[in-house]
Parts: structure tokens; sequence; C-alpha cells
């Protein structure tokens, strides 16, 4: 093997596209096959020896995508220490152990550590799980080493080895081919191309060729879609073109501010130090979570800063109040105050709560491969799809068929079974192409398209025509070398896509090809005599058989229209035996126009054509193809397309009832790709009703894009819903316009060119079964049964979590302020020393933190998603969770909590005590703090209610808890089945007020740990405040139901909800409806 004279330019990063792990004298494309198997020292008759091979492993390395790091525990520990609100806790247990209140201490400790233990399993129990979804592309390759076949595993191939790959193989590594037959790969993956493409060993590139056009190669994790190819292995691992793309995915950004320059290349020492300041803000930044992450873990990571900061805030209030006594109690009570302002719970059900939306979206399909990405569904505005395999199926499929002569076949399929000719209806009418309104299904709304004919079986076409018909099916299921054959578990096909499409269409009138070369007696029909394959320059493909009953020799040809017309010179003009004539320029014009009809419908239209050869011509595949491929007989058009999954329109409506756009980018031709995007909903049915200006902007080219600059593309009128002939780099410009606009993307793509993306994207949604190995690393989500309709439960259950972490997250910032008022009015209760008594203890405030509301809380981040969750707009990215309704929502309970808890405290101490607030009552329990410690018992017990009943109002932020099933008959009970319906909620609830009474009443848990003690008739008081704070929490309900009733109906009259699809989706582009621009501030609620 060549070696290189500097082993550091050998490395993947410095890999020039095309060269071996270790470089040879030019591309490998650039070298005859024979150059190639000198250079790398490979026998291309027997292959290498089994030492040799091991040895080039050992030096060269696996054939894989580059070191898997794998699940990697103390990374994922070091992610639970290492954000804002766990340092806050640190923080807050150091004060605590550092003045001696090792109970306090040593609570916080245990939350900081339940945090981490929990937070550590779920985030690995996920990891885990998407590690076992990861599979290689090509698990086994065969190979022939030592002049034996032997199939190895496809990660121990080396440079250098011989490969052997045939139809339905999976290409292990990258290979320069060394002789081939009839050997096609698709690429799709690699270069997006979804037609084959057919590879010829003996040509000869140029250097800079790009990898579409390197036919003499075969790239690592493509499939042989025909034929078989011999090659000797030239690139592995990284170095193959998918490992070139894996690599440059694998590369971290700079974390390094640079440093600003001056045009000359100079800098002052100011702009040193201002890079080196940046640096190290980003550092703190991305160590406290405040400037990495989805929108909400930044907004929750600054939330736990703020709080840091107004719980110092409290503590000087408190020190201050206490005219800064550093005695030990009154640095307890600061303490206090500050744990009451910090949602110690926060990070753990934060994380449970994502981690049992993971489980959840496993059993609907979707594989999440970290928690951070599931809430960010929620708030997803844009979904830009691939086409094929995406949103359609993948296969090919006959949609239409012209015979001159005789008239038009059309084929409307009424089922997901492509390759069963027993399904769909077949209409027939003698009308032309161009003469016939087609029309698209969106268009039909359920009426008969009566141009196309009537439905007819094909028992009644076949005897209804004399020839032109069965002509036309020869050469169908004739010019074709697919297989279609039905299995006990189904129809199954091999071959060509294109061509089982045809071979599908001829089967349903019984001309399958196998049915016509083979009988029961033995010798069909026919017999193949010579293939001549598709070839890009002529653009057809040709067979000659023999009719085993007449003996006579025909030519049948299939192909790209113009060229199969350009050697055509007759057509049929009648269905009679002898109705041939003379091929005119006027017919072709007719055959073309015929052609663009099909093509405008998204249908890939071939010709076909035949004839019968001279009784006196010896015919073989070395004859000359221009002498078969003459004076034909043109025979028709067949039109074929790939169909949408049958989910996807309904996925693609509930999208934009969502309030989310979809984009479609592909690679297809343009018109195929409007009419899929018409037939599943992307663009509007009445794209008549959008000025021209509209929809050129609309439906774009790739070419059409890229030449536009990005403030061109900031003032297009709306961004592009579908953009044709797609590149890679197109797909990550468009995402970075969607940014721009200040929307929040998702992408989902199967291939290897998806995958920047993919990366680039927001919510990167990978293919599982389909999707290579580089794609899924590059993505968040991974779909496990490539359905573009998972990606709407995806978005249902992102959502339902985002409301519920906005519900949990107010439960425990209203409990937080409830407490720190509580605590800071408190600071007005003084002893006889003039220090400051607190109605809630430390441990008191994290139990009803941490254990009474913990439970709780998680119950919230269960509950089922409402009834309207996909009939309303996304969050805007601005305000997440934290929106005003929120604000005023957690102010309003926290104060209305506060007020009720200090009422308690007062009446027990003043009313009903005797006003005696005793002597050192924060630090232990004497017979002077019986007040205080009885007061103190019923303000926890009261605070502790409230916070569990305050869980259960917050199932519906605007409903009434009484009334949470508006259509319910069970006007004074439905109640009861609500709060049932969520039994972890239920029994959270209950376990609460169980666990009330032990911390109140177990003698030294009491009076030494919660400082409290046991109570009697202050439970009326705890009853009476209950009531009063349902009664002003459903009064405020009330309140806030009629202001958004009479605000949604100032504005338009109507919620988003009320509104029709394609006014909400398509209402600023159509005439007739009015400007989006008031529907903005709409609620999806009522």
């Amino acid at each position: 093997m060549a070696k290189s004279p500097d082993p550091d330019k050998s490395s993947a990063e410095n890999h020039v596209s095309g060269q071996s792990n270790q470089p040879l004298t030019r591309p490998a494309h650039a070298l005859t096959h024979e150059q190639v198997a000198h250079e790398l020292r490979a026998d291309v008759q027997s292959g290498l020896t089994g030492a040799e091979a091991a040895q080039r492993l050992k030096d060269l390395g696996r054939n894989e995508l580059g070191e898997e790091e794998g699940v990697q525990p103390l990374k994922i520990v070091v992610a639970q220490v290492a954000n804002a609100m766990t340092m806050v806790l640190v923080l807050a247990m150091a004060v605590s152990f550092g003045i001696g209140s090792y109970i306090e201490g040593g609570v916080v400790a245990m939350v900081i550590l339940l945090n981490v233990v929990v937070g550590f399993f779920q985030e690995y129990k996920a990891e885990k799980t998407m590690d076992s979804l990861r599979s290689l592309s090509s698990p086994t390759a065969s190979v022939i080493r030592g002049s034996e076949a032997i199939v190895v595993p496809s990660g121990e191939v080396v440079p250098g080895d011989l490969v052997e790959v045939k139809m339905g193989d999976t290409i292990p590594a990258d290979i320069r081919l060394i002789e081939t037959k009839n050997f096609e790969t698709d690429e799709a993956l690699l270069t997006g191309e979804s037609l084959p493409v057919r590879k010829r060993a003996d040509d000869i590139f140029d250097d800079n060729t790009g990898p579409g056009d390197r036919l003499n190669v075969a790239y690592s994790s493509s499939t042989v879609s025909k034929g078989r190819a011999k090659g000797v292995v030239f690139a592995t691992g990284t170095y193959t073109e998918i490992g070139a793309i894996a690599s440059a995915l694998n590369k971290k950004d700079s974390r390094v501010r640079p440093v600003k320059r001056k045009p000359d290349g100079k800098a002052g020492p100011h702009r040193y130090l201002e890079a080196y300041t940046l640096t190290l803000t980003d550092a703190i930044g991305r160590f406290l979570g405040v400037s990495v992450g989805t929108p909400l873990q930044k907004k929750l990571s600054q939330l736990a800063v703020f709080l840091f900061f107004i719980a110092v805030i409290c503590a000087i209030i408190v020190l201050g109040a206490n005219e800064f006594n550093t005695k030990k109690e009154v640095i307890i009570y600061a303490v206090a105050t500050g744990l009451s302002m910090i949602p110690a719970s926060l990070v753990v059900v934060l994380t449970i709560t994502m981690a049992a939306g993971t489980k959840s979206m496993v059993s609907r399909n979707v594989i999440v491969r970290n928690l951070k990405s599931l809430e960010a569904l929620g708030a997803v505005t844009d979904i830009c799809s691939d086409k094929t395999g995406t949103l359609t199926q993948g296969k090919m499929v006959a949609r239409g068929a012209w015979i001159p002569g005789k008239g038009t076949y059309t084929v409307e399929l009424t089922s997901s079974e492509p390759f069963n000719p027993k399904e769909g209806n077949i209409m027939f009418t003698q009308s032309k192409p161009y003469e016939i309104s087609f029309r698209s299904q969106s268009e039909k709304d359920g009426e008969k398209d009566t141009d196309k004919g009537l439905i007819t079986s094909a028992t009644q076409l076949l005897t209804d025509s004399k020839h032109r018909l069965q002509d036309f099916l020869t050469v169908a299921s004739l010019a074709n070398i697919a297989t279609v054959l039905e299995k006990e578990d189904g129809w199954h096909a091999r071959g060509d896509p294109t061509e089982i499409a045809i071979q599908v269409f001829a089967s349903r009138f019984g001309k399958n090809r196998e049915a016509l070369m083979k009988s029961e007696s033995g010798a069909g029909e026919w017999k193949d005599i010579a293939e001549f394959p598709f070839d890009s320059d002529v653009k057809r493909m040709s067979v000659i058989f023999k009719n085993n009953h007449t003996n006579e020799h025909f030519a049948f040809t299939k192909g790209a229209v113009e060229r199969v017309i350009g050697v055509c010179t007759r057509y049929c003009n009648s269905d009679d035996e002898n109705a041939e004539t003379e091929m005119t320029d006027a017919f072709r014009n007719d055959i073309l126009k015929n052609m663009e009809v099909f093509a405008g419908l998204g249908l890939r239209v071939l010709a076909l054509a035949s004839r019968k050869l001279p009784a006196d011509g010896e015919f073989t595949e070395q004859t000359n193809r221009d002498l078969v491929e003459q004076d034909l007989t043109f025979r028709g058009l067949i039109g074929l397309y790939d169909p949408p999954r049958p989910e996807s329109a309904p996925a693609v409506r509930e999208c934009h009832e969502a309030g989310i756009a979809v984009h479609m980018l592909t690679g297809d031709h343009p018109e195929t790709a409007k009419a899929i995007a018409i037939e599943v909903g992307i663009l509007p049915k009445s794209m008549d009703r959008v000025s021209a200006e509209i929809a050129a902007a609309m439906v774009m080219t790739a070419s059409q894009f890229d030449a536009l600059s990005d403030d061109q593309v900031d003032q297009l009128p709306v961004l592009p819903l579908v953009i044709a002939r797609c590149a890679p780099s197109t797909k990550v410009r468009m995402i970075d316009a969607l940014h721009r606009r200040g929307k929040f993307c998702a992408m989902t793509g199967d291939g290897v060119n998806d995958s920047p993306s993919l990366k680039r994207a927001d919510v990167g949604i990978a293919m599982g079964q389909a999707g290579s190995d580089v794609a899924k690393d590059a993505s968040d989500i991974v779909l496990a049964d490539d359905n573009f309709a998972s990606i709407v439960a995806a978005v249902e259950e992102g959502r339902r979590i985002f409301d519920n972490i906005q519900k949990f997250v107010l439960h425990v910032l209203a409990e937080n302020i409830a407490q720190a008022v509580v605590l800071l009015v408190g600071l007005a209760f003084k002893d006889k020393t003039g220090l400051s008594v607190f109605p809630l203890a430390p441990v008191e405030i994290v139990w009803i933190i941490m254990i009474t509301s913990g439970l709780p809380d998680m119950g919230l981040g269960f509950e089922r998603a409402v009834p309207d969750i996909m009939r309303r707009p996304p969050q805007p990215l601005k305000t997440g969770i934290f929106t005003l309704e929120f604000f005023v929502d957690m102010v309003v309970y926290g104060l209305w909590v506060a007020a009720l808890c200090l009422g308690a405290f007062v009446l027990r101490v003043y009313a009903w005590g005797d006003g005696e607030l005793g002597h050192n009552c924060n630090e232990s329990y004497s017979e002077s703090c019986d007040t205080v410690f009885r007061a103190r018992a019923t303000t926890f017990a009261c605070l502790t209610w409230f916070a569990l009943f305050l869980a259960w109002e917050l199932v519906d932020t605007r409903r009434s808890f009484f009334r949470m099933q508006p259509g319910s008959k069970l006007y004074f009970t439905q109640w009861f089945y609500d709060v049932w319906r969520n039994k972890f909620l239920f029994w959270a609830i209950v376990g609460g007020f169980v666990t009330l009474f032990p911390v109140v009443y177990i003698p030294v848990i009491n009076d030494k740990v919660f400082k409290h003690t046991g109570i009697s008739w202050e439970w009326g008081i705890v009853f009476i405040a209950a009531g009063l704070f349902f009664a002003g929490v459903e009064l405020w309900k009330w309140a806030k139901r009629v202001y958004f009733r009479r605000t949604a109906a100032k504005k338009t009259g109507r919620e988003w909800k009320d509104m029709d699809i394609e006014e909400r989706v398509f209402g600023d582009y159509l005439s007739g409806y009015s400007s989006s621009d008031s529907r903005l501030g709409l609620t999806g609620r009522d």
C-alpha cells in the first residue's frame, strides 16, 4: 500500500474525498481498477490472506464511523450536579453546616442527593434505550480471502479486501468496482437521489468528480438494487464518503471567543481582554445552564440564579430586621427565608416528568435520545420534512397509462399495499390524457371523477381490447427484470422500484413476467434471449424475447419518452390488428402533450415500444443495440408515482390544526413535489386563490432558493413550503432562514444527506428503520416506525409535558412565594429579646417543598393531555411557560396562601393564645414556647393542605376544579372522577395528608426536628382556612374565564380552535380571509 510521507496528512480530518485510508497516487475513481488493486497490494483473484487482513485491521482500524463513546455515567453525574438549581442548594447546605445547624444541613444534603440519584438513573436509562437502538448499517460482508468466499462482520473489512455484492446487499465500505453485471445501487442515503445509479467498472473520471458522478465506485451504506458486482475495498470507517460526513458532524465548535482585529490584523490589549472576559462569561453560563439547552431549560436555570439572588436579599432583610445580630437562631431564620425561595424539587420533578414522557413516547414508536428535546417539541412552529420514505412510502406505483388507438387507463389504490395487483380500481376512458380533467384526491372531496371513466375489471378490459392493451402489457412485463410474487404472508417484490411498479401494473391483467416465461408444463410463451440494460446516455432499456409458439423474435423497449419516440417510426391508431401507421411530428407532439399532463400530476412518465425482428437476423447481447432500438412501434405511456403514506395527510392536517407549518424539502422534480404536497395538504387546495408572488415563494427549486441572498430570503412574503431538487446545504439554509424569523423548527430525515440539517434544527427527528447511523447520531428523536404521523404523537406528547411542566412549576413557585411572604411578614413577630420568631421552621419548609409537594408535582407531570391540546397555536418561545397569566397566577395564589397561613398563625397566637412568643423558640422547645410551637404546627398544617389542594386546582388552570369537564352531566360528582383519573396524583395527595400526622404528633420528630408540637382544637382553624382557600381560587378562575372570553370576542369573535384549517394556515395568503395579525394573541382554550 502507498505510504503517506506525513502520517498526520492521512488523518480523517485531512482526508480527501475518493482517497484511501492511506492515500493513493490519485483518488480511486481516477485510476483503473488494476492500478487501484496494485497500489493497495490486493489480489483480485484470491483476495487477501487471513494474516494480511488481520494485520491491516490492526494497523488501519475497524470499519466503523469513529469511536462510539457509549453511555458515560460520569458525564451524566456531572451534568446532574453542574446546574444552577443544584448549586444553590449546595450553598444553602454549606451555610447550614457552617453555623452548626446539622439537622437543616442534613435535610438539604438529602434533597441534593435525591435530585442527583433520580436524575442520574433516569438519564442513564434514556441513554441506554437509545444505545440499544443503534445498529450497524451493514452487519456482515461477503469477502474473498485466501481464494475462499467467507462472510465477516462489516467492522472487520479492510482496504484491499475483495468484496462480492449482489441485489439486496448493503455495501460494507467504499469499493472500486472491478466487474459489474447489470449493477445498480441506491445511493439515496448519501446523495439524496431517489433513483438507482447504474455503475460501470471500466470508466475513469477526473480527480475532482463529485461523489454522485463516480460511476466506478460503490459507497458504504448504499444498497444494491439490481445485479451483482465485485470490487476492491479502498476506504473504510471515517475515510469513506459516509464517514467523512460523520466526522464533519462530530467536530466541536470552538468555545474561545475570537479576538476582534483591525483590517491590518492587529488588535489592541482591550480586544484581548474583551475576548477573555466573554469566554469566561460563556463558560460560567454553560456551567450554570443559563446559556445552553432549550428555551425552557435556559429559563429555569436563569430562574434559579434569579431566585438565588432573591434568597440572598431575603436573608439580608432578615438580618437587617434583627439588627444584624449574628446569633445562631437569627442566621437559621435567614437560611429558612432563603430556602423558602428555592424550588428544591424542581430539578428532580422536571427530570422524572421528562423520563416518564420518554417512556410514553416509546409506546408510540418514538425514541427520545435525551431528555432535553422532549419539552422542546411543544414549542415547534415548523417541521421541515423529507418526502421520500417519510411523507411517502418510498415505493413507486403505476397510476396511469395511455395506449394510442385505445384510450387512458387510471389506477386508484384503495389500500396501502403497493405490491398487491389485486388491490385498487381500474378506470378506462377512450379519451386522451390532455382531454381529461384530472383532479387530485384533495380536490375531489369524495366526488367521483367521471372524466377518468367507469371502474372496470381487468378481465373485462382485456376482453374489450383486441390487440392494443395486450401488446402494451407484453412490453411492460417483459422489458422488465423485477419480480412480483405472492407468498403466504402477502405480496412481495424484488428489483428496481420503477420496474416493480410497471410489473405490478402488468400483473393486474394477469401478465406477470413469471407467468409469461413459465407454464405448468415447462417453458412459457416467451423465452429471454438478450438484455440491453438501461443506459444513462440513451435513457432506454431493451430486451429481446423469442415467442415459443411462433419462433419469432421481438424487441421490447422502455425509457424516457423523448428518447423512445425518437426511435419510433410507427404507432397504432386503432385496436385493429393491422392498424400501424407512420409516426408524424404532429403525433409526436401529441405524445409530449399527454406526457406533460401526467407529469403535471406528479407522475414519472415512461414510454413503451416494440417491434418484430427480422427472421434472418441473429440477435445476442453482443449485438449493437442501435440495430435493435430502431424502427420501433410506439405502444403507449405509463405514469408512476411514489404514493404518500395513508396517514401522512391526516398527520399534516393535525399539524396545521396545532398551528405548525409543514415544509417539504425533497430532491424530486418540482411538479412531483408540488403534486404530493397538495395531496397531503402541505399546499392549499385553492392555489388559484394565491397571488402569483406568494405562489412563486411557496414552491421553489433549490437553485432558485440558493440563488437568493439571506436578505432576499428574509424579504420573501412566505418561506417556501416546498423546495424541490433540494441539496443538503439548501436544507441547512432553510433552517437558518426559519431561525432568523424567530421560528422553532424540527427537521425529519433518514439519509446521511439529512444529517447536517438534523443537527442544525432545534429538534432533529431521524428514521429508526431506514435511517443511517449518522442521521440517528445527529438527531434528537428517532421514529421507530419511520412514520411521519408519529411526529404528531411526539408533538402532542411534547405539548402535554410543556403544559404539565408549567403546572408544576407554577405550583412550586406559588408555594415559594407563600413561604417567603409568611417568613418576611413573620419578622414582625419578635420575642422578649427582640429577635424574630419564624412562623415556619426551615425543616418544615424543605418538607413541604420536597416531600409534601414533591409527589403531587410529579403527579401533575403525569397528567393526560387536555382535549384541545392540538387545536391551539404553539407556545411562543420568548415567553415559554412564563407567560403573563403564569406570573399573575403565581402571585395571586402565593399571596392568598400566605394571607391564610399568616391569619392562622395570628389567630392561634393572639386571638386564642396568650400572645406570648417565648424565648429562643427558633432553637428549641420550652414551656414558654408552647403557644409558638402550636401556632407553627397550625400554620404548617394549613400550608400542607393548601399545597395539596393547589395541585388539584392546577390540573386545569382555568376551568373550575368542580367542572373540569364542561359537557359532563354529573354536576355534583364529576370532580371525583377527575381526581381519580390521575391515580398517581390522587395517592400522592392522600400520602401528603397521611404524612402530616406523624410529623405533627411523634415526639422528638415534632419538637426537635420540625420545631412544632401536637395540636387539637386548632384543626378547626385549618378546616375553615381550607374552605376559604377553595373559595378564593375558584373566584379567581371564574374571573379569568370571563376576562379571556371577552378578550377573544373583542378581537375576532372566535378563538383559534374555532377557525377553519385553511384560515389558520393559509389565511394570510388566500383571498377572502383577513390578516392573521389579530389572531396572534388568541388563546387555545375557553
